[in-house]
């Protein structure tokens, strides 16, 4: 009955293998056992996974704090203020992609932290915003 793949391979929550021998999750799962963005990242480590809990929510949090650029930035030349909003904007779609990748471990300490981290980050900026705004027109 072999046809020359494994019957567990056909499964949605099993374990594969990837091309470079290392068994690979296709369904979400808990654990530290991860590997995160680079080979041998966490190493099954508690506190290493901890480390990459705190560092995925950290990326998470800057993405949507770089998502908020300033209308003018004071440096008198607009391409210079073109080239750092190109900057700061490279910076952000590096690290979302960055965050896809974690996530894309299917683990569910990496996914939480994520989504903590994009709420955490638009709670700071985005929803302070309009406040700040308020406080400016009252004072004028």
């Amino acid at each position: 009955m072999s046809q020359g793949h494994d019957h567990d391979s056909m499964n949605p929550g099993s374990m594969n293998m990837s091309p470079s021998g290392m068994m690979m999750h296709t369904s979400f799962y808990w654990g530290k056992d991860a590997i995160i963005l680079f080979s041998g990242w966490p190493n099954g480590s508690l506190g290493m996974y901890i480390l990459a809990l705190f560092c995925v929510f950290l990326v998470a949090a800057a993405i949507e704090i770089f998502s908020v650029s300033p209308e003018k930035i004071g440096t008198g030349n607009p391409r210079v203020g073109a080239l750092i909003q190109t900057c700061v904007y490279a910076v952000r779609v590096g690290f979302a992609y960055m965050v896809m990748l974690a996530v894309m471990s299917f683990n569910l300490g990496i996914f939480f932290a994520a989504v903590a981290g994009h709420a955490t980050g638009f709670f700071l900026v985005k929803v302070r915003a309009p406040a700040n705004q308020n406080q400016t027109a009252s004072k004028v």
